[in-house]
């Protein structure tokens, strides 16, 4: 959720490096990774526990030097974080609660360490066969405790896995390898500001932007090379699995026959990517393709593209007629067309002189949700309808309807408060259907809860369904427990057709639905399983929790004790093991 960053820096004079793990082509794996730790023998699960050993790939060739401890540093970096404490404790101090690391990071958002491979105990009913393979959660993990302002968006990613197979589970954490967390591990100690706590006020943003580039002309950090953290969702698509964040690259990783993960490398396909693409592309289960998108501070504010079924990057699609940047999270497809929105919150540098965010709410703008054909090959034929108040930052899904698209999201109705008091945000499901012969909107209520996080069978992604499984807000961004919503009526009214909640000082995250029949075409929607990770806050002790997705109560199918927590995070994929076999 970083655009902002995408731009950051982009500007500072940068010169080559050979350190930046860069992702060649497809089939000819050059592979550029690092790992933080060794894996320790008394956490490696026991040969007789261990999932079937698959055949591995060929052996990779690894350009990037092995971790290293890091070297005292030089005159010009003692200098720069000098000044980087001196802006942290008397210029930009976390003074405000939603970047105050003290409370941002507590309880179960403290990061962790790395976890090698670990074995789980099932102390609840049995994995179901169709779960083999892995669920991989993504979220912000910080590598160094903040010195100063920290927002939740700005931690490291991290992703938290479990390993299934023949009933038995594997846990194993790893952070992305990317090149900023590379560079800072090898340094000890933190580069680049924080883009979203580091930049409220000109002061404070003219003090680190400085810095920054001070580190850069040094030759401390080269931009080129990559500013984000993909600490944000995963997708797998042309045979690879990426760890995602808007604010740069995907970074590919794959997982090995033991269950741990390593990061493969930044991938610009071959050249054909730039600079950034959002976090949530769409996969057309009927085609292959994947859709996506990138956006920014300055124009074209959004350009939309494809990849075809072998992960081959299409040509750019500039829109121009979004005339100012707007904060574009998510957006959806149809079989017919891309859906974005265009939301009231975008950047605000005119806020930032005053001391406030440059990412915030302007009340004046009506929002607007725009409609262009899948395969444009330009902007001529994108219309957009005002849709007023509509703010979201996610998509559920979209489908075509006769001469219309009809869109379920979470309207955010405190959009004000998106990101800097996330505890007040309600966010209210509603199915918008835009008539594209008389240019009518209209908008249906779908449930009064504060939902979010919301997801549905991969299989009807861009195709009408009936069923959405969404995270219950208590208050966001914790998720008390998971509903089940019939969203096919066109009454007003509840839409809830099932509920669980996960008792008292326990806390999930986003569901994921896993088709029971994935190969299935006769199967129905909601035939399969949802699953989450959850944690007790009054034990200090994480589950894995699998769910009857057709069950009226969402009755738990199996649990799993995790070895330690799972902090709280974002975005997650199941994937399959005939999938994770091509990695």
């Amino acid at each position: 959720m970083d655009a902002l960053s995408s731009s950051f820096l982009s500007t500072f004079p940068t010169r080559s490096s050979t350190t930046a793990p860069k992702l060649p082509p497809a089939k000819s794996l050059n592979i550029s990774s690092v790992r933080i730790e060794e894996r320790p023998t008394t956490q490696t699960p026991p040969k007789t526990t261990t999932p079937p050993k698959q055949t591995p790939p060929p052996p990779p060739s690894y350009s990037s030097p092995p971790p290293t401890k890091p070297n005292a540093p030089a005159l010009p970096a003692v200098i720069f974080n000098l000044f980087d404490d001196f802006i942290n404790n008397f210029v930009d101090p976390p003074v405000r609660s939603s970047v105050d690391p003290k409370r941002v990071l507590s309880g179960n958002f403290a990061p962790v360490t790395e976890l090698p491979p670990t074995e789980c105990q099932v102390i609840k009913g049995s994995l179901p066969s169709c779960l083999d393979g892995a669920y991989i959660r993504n979220g912000p993990n910080p590598q160094y405790l903040p010195r100063g302002p920290y927002h939740l968006f700005d931690g490291d990613g991290m992703l938290h896995s479990i390993r299934i197979s023949q009933g038995r589970a594997v846990l194993c954490s790893r952070y992305v390898k990317t090149y900023k967390y590379t560079v800072e591990r090898d340094a000890g100690f933190p580069l680049l500001p924080n883009v979203f706590s580091g930049f409220n006020g000109l002061t404070a943003s003219a003090t680190r932007g400085a810095l920054s580039a001070a580190r850069v002309a040094s030759g401390l950090y080269n931009p080129a090379n990559g500013i984000g953290n993909a600490n944000t969702s995963l997708a797998f698509f042309g045979d690879r699995l990426y760890a995602l964040a808007e604010s740069d690259l995907p970074y590919a990783v794959r997982m090995t026959a033991d269950g741990d993960v390593d990061t493969v490398g930044r991938n610009d396909f071959n050249g054909e990517l730039f600079m950034s693409m959002t976090a949530h592309p769409k996969i057309d289960p009927d085609t292959g393709e994947t859709f996506a998108f990138r956006y920014g501070p300055v124009p074209p504010f959004l350009t939309y593209f494809r990849f075809d079924p072998t992960g081959a990057k299409q040509p750019d699609v500039p829109v121009f007629s979004l005339t100012s940047p707007s904060m574009l999270h998510d957006f959806a497809i149809t079989k017919k067309y891309a859906v974005f929105t265009d939301i009231q919150i975008g950047m605000n540098p005119m806020e930032m002189i005053g001391g406030g965010s440059p990412v915030g709410l302007d009340a004046s703008k009506v929002s607007r949700i725009g409609v262009i054909p899948k395969y444009a090959k330009d902007d001529s034929e994108m219309r957009w309808f005002e849709v007023p108040g509509f703010n979201i930052m996610h998509a559920v899904n979209a489908w075509d309807e006769d001469d219309a698209v009809v869109m379920v999201a979470p309207n955010i109705l405190s959009a004000e408060h998106t990101l800097e008091r996330m505890e007040l945000v309600h966010a209210l499901v509603e199915k918008v259907r835009i008539d594209l012969k008389t240019g009518i909107v209209s908008r249906q209520p779908i449930s009064t809860r504060n939902l979010d996080f919301a997801v549905i069978n991969p299989a009807y992604q861009g195709k009408k369904n009936r069923f959405v499984y969404a995270g219950v807000g208590d208050p966001m961004p914790k998720i008390s427990g998971v509903v089940k919503l019939d969203v096919s009526g066109d009454e007003h009214k509840e839409s809830i057709v099932a509920s669980r909640m996960y008792g008292q000082g326990c806390f999930g995250g986003e569901p994921f639905f896993v088709a029971r029949e994935p190969e299935n075409p006769e199967a129905e929607e909601d035939d399969g399983y949802v699953v989450s990770y959850v944690h007790d806050e009054k034990t200090g002790e994480s589950r894995f929790l699998v769910m009857d997705a057709k069950s009226s109560e969402l009755e738990t199918v199996a649990e799993v004790k995790l070895p330690r927590r799972v902090p709280y995070g974002f975005h997650g994929l199941f994937v399959r093991e005939s999938d994770l076999k091509k990695l």
